[in-house]
């Protein structure tokens, strides 16, 4: 299940976005090209990462926010791209770029204390924007929860698009991640469950005043958890498709 858009057009130009992007693919591309695979990488890597143990002896504050900007791959880079695209023009559009920035950062520091806190002797660097990301994926779900989302499904030969509520793809992302860091060691690697359930929780609690400034609760009851705008409209997918021969 992939998100591929919204049905919640912002009404300015998300340049904050539009640069955290920007960025992310830059930084990626200097290193995955300009870096020779092997020692030379993952000494690149144990620098800048996250280390949880190197955070707690020796202070490296620095890797908090130098980590949000690495990737292990390149599926790993266009995954979160896609998902900051998809989630993350509407939260600035509510905040302001200077605003969102300055969110987002803060996020990205709520996700990697709670990744060092579930695993404080950790040696294992943690890279990516996922965090960060996810604090935006918590924001949307706060103020949107029943924005439509596109979510291109694919099974074996079958691709279609369904619209979801936001609620839906969102809350079944963050039921992952609980499910992820509580049946998977910590120190094996791998993905930062509890980065990604950090984060969330930290853009929920972010955004709590702009929800309250809103009206809280009555702002769900005006809007039904919709947008307070009207939605966009999308022709029908055309996506083919595949069919087995015969």
């Amino acid at each position: 299940m992939f998100p591929i858009r919204d049905h919640n057009p912002s009404g300015r130009t998300p340049f904050v976005t539009l640069a955290l992007i920007a960025a992310n693919v830059l930084v990626f591309l200097s290193y995955w090209f300009g870096l020779p695979e092997g020692p030379a990488l993952d000494e690149f890597f144990f620098d800048w990462g996250l280390i949880p143990l190197r955070l707690i002896e020796l202070g490296d504050w620095h890797t908090v926010f130098t980590s949000m900007f690495l990737h292990g791959g390149w599926m790993h880079l266009l995954g979160n791209m896609l998902f900051l695209w998809v989630f993350g023009d509407n939260l600035e559009d509510l905040m302001g770029h200077a605003r969102f920035l300055l969110f987002y950062l803060a996020g990205g520091v709520g996700a990697a204390l709670m990744q060092v806190g579930a695993d404080p002797a950790s040696v294992i660097p943690m890279v990516g924007a996922s965090g960060a990301i996810a604090a935006v994926m918590g924001g949307y779900l706060l103020l949107y929860p029943r924005a439509r989302v596109d979510v291109l499904v694919i099974i074996i030969f079958f691709f279609r698009i369904f619209p979801i509520p936001a609620w839906i793809v969102l809350g079944f992302w963050f039921a992952m991640q609980l499910l992820g860091g509580f049946t998977n060691p910590t120190d094996m690697g791998g993905v930062a469950y509890w980065a990604h359930a950090g984060g969330f929780l930290a853009g929920i609690i972010l955004c709590l005043p702009a929800f309250l400034r809103r009206g809280g609760p009555a702002f769900w009851r005006r809007t039904a958890g919709h947008p307070d705008h009207p939605e966009a409209s999308y022709a029908p997918s055309r996506l083919p498709v595949v069919r087995r021969r015969r």
